[in-house]
């Protein structure tokens, strides 16, 4: 990152003209950044702009409010560059993907002894882990928001810890304005526990209005009244939501259907680990067994001592059949440019490795 910067400020005087998708974003932007906006609030994200993350759930509540926007040039995420530029331009809150919290936490960098006072932090596009949620507490001193949605319908489920206490593996509660369930094949609402597809009834102020020239495509995306998300989730007796995994990265082994975020979650709490992707190959006895790329912390080789200590830590956290059966330690994950991991790029490769 260089210091050439860009603030975008909104006068609150100014006449601006809102469309319907923004102002349903907003309650979904104020609750993971706490009551937003407060005076002094300052925003800035590394996700860009063109993406919808960066777009609506920072740039345009913000100009909404007349909250100031500092925005640096894009390029590949660089942990300390980042804790610097906060620090240096007064950074209060901040949208942050999960990924590069990651990195940063790989890292051992300190972020209050480099001069970041954060007043609010949300993150959301890939499940955050109660491990990374507790390495924020500890070195922000701030909780992070993890908050929920996508281009089609965004920021339907937030967490806004003032308010509501944060439950273990969940991404929060609908915001208020959608109704947002887990619902199964023929359009029911599933009880609590049960793994369905998460979706929201229309009609809704951020929902899409279908896709450009492709009628069939936006009829396929509905099952009834409900827009289906393609997300795989569960939620419990009192309305929390948790992801399990895409539908298409979901793992049928032995009858079991895995998905693969609870199981990256746990392999990174792994003193080893520091970053994780989980995908299915093919098996000839269970259907799918699960195999793990894992990305190690600095100075420490993967070994077979090593993929039995992991396999262990999934087998006492989670369960026998979540362990995987093969490790790859790797210097890399692909990642999408928002930080997401690229499953069917892994899938990709063990295919054309003859192996999937």
């Amino acid at each position: 990152m260089s210091d050439v910067v860009i603030e975008v400020r909104a006068e609150r005087d100014y006449p601006v003209v809102i469309g319907r998708g923004l102002l349903g974003h907003l309650p979904g932007v104020q609750m993971p950044q706490e009551q937003f906006p407060q005076p002094g609030d300052r925003f800035w994200t590394p996700a860009d702009w063109a993406w919808i993350g960066g777009l609506f759930d920072v740039l345009m509540p913000s100009l909404y409010f007349g909250v100031p926007v500092v925005a640096g040039p894009g390029g590949r995420f660089d942990p300390e560059a980042a804790l610097a530029f906060m620090a240096r331009y007064g950074i209060r809150n901040l949208f942050m993907p999960p990924t590069a919290l990651r990195l940063m936490a790989r890292t051992g960098l300190d972020p209050l002894a480099a001069g970041v006072r954060l007043r609010s932090m949300g993150s959301g596009g890939e499940r955050l882990g109660d491990a990374l949620v507790d390495w924020v507490r500890e070195k922000f001193a701030v909780g992070v928001n993890e908050f929920y949605g996508q281009t089609e319908a965004n920021l339907l489920v937030a967490n806004m810890q003032s308010l509501l206490p944060r439950r273990s593996g969940s991404m929060g509660v609908p915001v208020p304005g959608h109704d947002v369930a887990v619902i199964g094949g023929a359009g029911e609402r599933l009880p609590p526990g049960e793994v369905g597809d998460i979706a929201v009834r229309r009609p809704d102020p951020v929902m899409f209005l279908g896709y450009w020239n492709n009628p069939e495509a936006t009829a396929a995306k509905f099952r009834g009244d409900w827009l289906v998300t393609g997300d795989m989730g569960r939620s419990d007796p009192d309305g929390y939501l948790s992801f399990v995994g895409r539908s298409d990265d979901l793992i049928n082994s032995s009858g079991y259907r895995i998905g693969p975020a609870e199981i990256e979650e746990c392999l990174t709490r792994h003193p080893a680990v520091a970053l994780a992707a989980v995908i299915g190959v093919p098996d000839a006895i269970r259907g799918e067994r699960i195999k793990a790329f894992l990305v190690l912390k600095p100075g420490i080789a993967g070994d077979a001592e090593l993929e039995e200590s992991i396999r262990g830590l999934v087998r006492s956290r989670l369960a026998a059949h979540e362990a995987p059966r093969d490790i790859a330690f790797v210097d890399a994950l692909p990642l999408t440019a928002t930080g997401k991991i690229v499953r069917a790029e892994l899938r990709a490769l063990e295919r054309a490795a003859g192996r999937g």
